[in-house]
């Protein structure tokens, strides 16, 4: 028997990545507008400025482009809930949870339609991390905010709910920027957000403001 091993699969070029990266970039944009039913490879191709064949050299199809996305994304999103700290002031931790959350959500309003596009749908393509990051992630922060709670730190309420409503409250901002846009015109009349849910979730977990 040969001792001889395979060579490795060389690493990608500059140019190879450069690609990679337009065609991520480029699906990012068409999926965040369409979705994933509507979106086509000759969306993103055109988007990339390539030819299809030459996406496809890179992506075997939507889906794997599309599953990409999903896995970086999924990454990004769940680092405010791994910084909440177990040894930090309750209300201030949460306070900037909720502020690092909005942030998010001004800085990746693509990224945050995608997810939300792809949960509307049932999460085809996202399950298997939804349970197997999210999930336990999810369940920790629950127990570490109960914690909180049972030492009357913070006001006591469902702790699953609270999660549930900042996530609502701040990715609001992205999901629906269209319709906010219309109702509030012009950058200065949605900078009051962050201090409105600063002020929203400080009273509401304040022990005795109820």
């Amino acid at each position: 028997m040969s001792d001889t091993k395979a060579p490795a699969d060389p690493a990608p070029s500059r140019i190879q990545r450069r690609n990679r990266k337009r065609i991520l970039e480029a699906a990012l944009d068409v999926f965040s507008q369409h979705g994933y039913r509507g979106a086509t490879l000759d969306q993103i191709a055109e988007q990339a400025g390539l030819s299809k064949p030459n996406l496809l050299y890179y992506f075997a199809g939507k889906e794997e482009i599309h599953v990409t996305l999903l896995h970086t994304l999924m990454d990004r999103w769940l680092d405010p809930l791994r910084r909440l700290d177990p040894q930090g002031v309750p209300l201030d931790e949460i306070l900037t949870y909720v502020r690092r959350k909005l942030e998010m959500s001004e800085a990746f309003p693509r990224e945050s339609r995608l997810f939300a596009n792809e949960i509307l749908q049932g999460a085809p393509r996202i399950a298997p991390l939804l349970e197997g990051d999210l999930k336990p992630l999810f369940d920790d922060a629950v127990a570490l905010i109960e914690g909180w709670m049972d030492a009357g730190a913070i006001a006591v309420t469902d702790a699953r709910h609270l999660i549930f409503s900042i996530w609502a409250t701040t990715q609001h901002y992205a999901d629906f920027e269209a319709q906010i846009s219309v109702l509030m015109p012009g950058a200065p009349a949605r900078e009051g957000k962050g201090p409105y849910l600063a002020e929203l979730y400080r009273k509401a977990l304040t022990p005795g403001e109820g």
